[in-house]
């Protein structure tokens, strides 16, 4: 009997154990986008971001260029490819259960367009403004979603 419940104590602080290093992960995902001025229809895909877009950006139509996602441990570092040659480098660095405190690196092409520093909510995008396509009146933008 005293074995039986050594047994279950042990069960029990293996699970608590493995629920508390649940909870040091952050699940990220990356979508690069590209804004335009150009009237247009903005890609279904963003439809659920467009209202804080259209906000933060104040442009008049966005398109879905690429995504990645990646769970990571708090604190790691890790990296997302989000297409065009754009990719995120990010480092976790501390998570309250109510946000994840990351730095995230943006580079393309072997250039670095941004380091910031960012508080992410689960489920609340951040949204980051970048360089021109290249396309007239046409920029990158990044959305940052930690869940």
């Amino acid at each position: 009997m005293k074995t039986i419940r050594l047994t279950l104590i042990f069960a029990v602080l293996c699970g608590l154990t493995l629920a508390a290093r649940a909870a040091d992960r952050a699940s990220l995902q990356g979508i690069l986008i590209s804004a335009s001025n150009e009237s247009g229809q903005t890609d279904r895909r963003l439809a659920e971001y467009e209202p804080t877009l259209r906000k933060i950006l104040r442009f008049e139509s966005y398109k879905f260029l690429g995504d990645d996602s990646t769970s990571l441990d708090v604190p790691a570092s890790g990296s997302l490819s989000l297409g065009d040659g754009h990719e995120l480098t990010v480092a976790t660095e501390s998570s309250d259960g109510k946000s994840i405190h990351v730095k995230v690196r943006w580079t393309a092409g072997g250039r670095t367009l941004m380091n910031t520093g960012l508080v992410l909510r689960p489920g609340v995008p951040a949204v980051l403004g970048g360089p021109s396509t290249g396309n007239k009146g046409e920029v990158y933008a990044v959305i940052l979603i930690g869940r």
